[in-house]
């Protein structure tokens, strides 16, 4: 299997810095992009480059560092969701990010 390939997202107004770095070496790459699907896009690209095969790929997504909040910005761009939440509002909010009736369709399992 090839070296793990980190991708960190990092927005600029409404362009997105892409940067690729694969474990163990101290050279990246770096791209920007018009939104987050398209940065998505262009990650990809750019890890093709680096890594053809993709049974070998291992890739981890990171919006400034955060696998999770980059899941969330990701689905919500891709869905259209307009207004997000931050991972701290997710995380910590005081509703789930659930339908109350889910609790209850558990416990009547």
């Amino acid at each position: 299997m090839g070296a793990p390939i980190t991708v960190n997202y990092t927005p600029d107004g409404d362009d997105w810095t892409v940067t690729v770095a694969v474990a163990g070496e101290v050279a990246t790459r770096s791209a920007k992009a018009v939104g987050l699907i398209a940065a998505r896009d262009r990650a990809d690209q750019m890890v093709a480059q680096i890594e053809p095969d993709d049974e070998r790929r291992r890739v981890v997504h990171l919006l400034d560092g955060d696998a999770y909040a980059f899941t969330t910005s990701y689905l919500h761009a891709r869905l259209g969701l307009g207004d997000q939440k931050s991972t701290d509002q997710v995380i910590n909010g005081a509703q789930p990010p659930w339908p109350d009736d889910t609790q209850t369709d558990l416990e009547n399992a």
